[in-house]
């Protein structure tokens, strides 16, 4: 029966060529070779139906076994082909080259700032406490002293976003939060995002982040107020730090201040940061004025209290020589990427 020979002669062939294949190229050569359409096995298997009644059983058998044999045998070497040409290209990494280097992030000066700032007045006993920074014109500007017609609000009222309601100018609605939710005495430290109709240049922005803080009890003093922010003063920028106060006009505080600092820069001699003065402004501040408390229900006859404010951006801009606020918010990773 000469096609059972040759039939045994094309297992021969298949057997040495998957033998001698390396690669899996190769290997779907030998595929189309002994599996293909046009393959010798399959014409064998076509013409099955011409062979005489003796062989057609015969042939068809052997044909169909080979057929599967030889599909289980490459698919087994495709395997192992895979197998070594991942084990191959493991050996070939060479441990003892230098490792890629992966930048690592940082926190944003901002961030750092507003932390170290929070810090410092966890330290002296402070709690923190936060509020919306969608706010109704009573926690706004009513309670704190600021009515329709007086004029410092022309200078925050602008962001309304439905009906009565505005972005907070200030995070003194926080303020008028907590002394609504709780009785003297207070302590707290209020930080978050503000909104102010200012033109965005150097020095300002329409957003940015403050640190307003509230002490409320019997006897609280403007001593008191002056030695919480002497601490914080030296504690945010050096021991040699000399602070000072200068009057000035808060409708929410009075009396009312502001605080200055030596200048980090020159020490107080004078250069281009401090303008020649020697001088830096960093915060408001002064003693709740007795209309706020009556707007919370604090008695003014019992209580006294003192509030300040700050902007973070200030406080960052004079401790990493920033000269232009909108670095901060502009994303620009050449700058970020001083901070790592």
């Amino acid at each position: 029966m000469q096609v059972m020979k040759r039939l045994d002669a094309i297992k021969v062939e298949f057997e040495k060529a998957v033998d001698a294949c390396s690669d899996v190229s190769s290997m779907e050569d030998i595929r189309v070779a002994f599996l293909g359409r046009k393959c010798e096995l399959t014409q064998i298997l076509r013409n099955v139906s011409s062979l005489s009644a003796e062989e057609k059983p015969l042939v068809g058998k052997q044909a169909n076994i080979l057929k599967n044999e030889f599909a289980r045998k490459l698919e087994e070497l495709k395997e192992r082909l895979e197998r070594a040409d991942a084990s191959g290209k493991a050996e070939k990494i060479d441990v003892t080259l230098p490792g890629i280097k992966r930048r690592l992030g940082a926190r944003h000066p901002l961030r750092s700032t507003l932390s170290r700032i929070n810090d410092i007045f966890v330290s002296l006993g402070f709690a923190i406490a936060e509020g919306p920074e969608i706010e109704t014109e009573f926690y706004n500007f009513e309670a704190l002293n600021i009515p329709l017609d007086h004029p410092s609000r022309d200078a925050f009222d602008t962001f309304y976003v439905e009906g009565k309601h505005v972005l907070r100018s200030h995070t003194s609605n926080v303020q008028i939060h907590v002394m609504q939710k709780q009785p003297p005495p207070v302590q707290m430290i209020m930080p978050g995002r503000v909104y102010r109709p200012d033109a965005v240049d150097a020095s300002h922005s329409f957003m940015f982040h403050q640190v307003e803080g509230l002490m409320v009890d019997r006897g609280v003093s403007f001593s008191d107020l002056k030695g919480v922010l002497s601490i914080f003063c030296r504690s945010m920028f050096g021991e040699d730090i000399k602070m000072r106060l200068r009057p000035h006009f808060f409708p929410f505080t009075e009396p009312s201040a502001e605080v200055d600092i030596s200048c980090i820069i020159c020490g107080g001699k004078g250069c281009r940061v401090c303008k020649g003065n020697g001088w830096l402004e960093i915060l408001g501040a002064g003693m709740v004025n007795p209309k706020v408390f009556e707007a919370v229900g604090y008695d003014p006859e019992k209580y006294t209290g003192f509030a300040f404010g700050m902007g973070v951006e200030r406080i960052a801009m004079l401790l990493y020589g920033i000269e232009d606020i909108r670095l901060f918010f502009e994303n620009d990773v050449r700058f970020l990427k001083q901070f790592i």
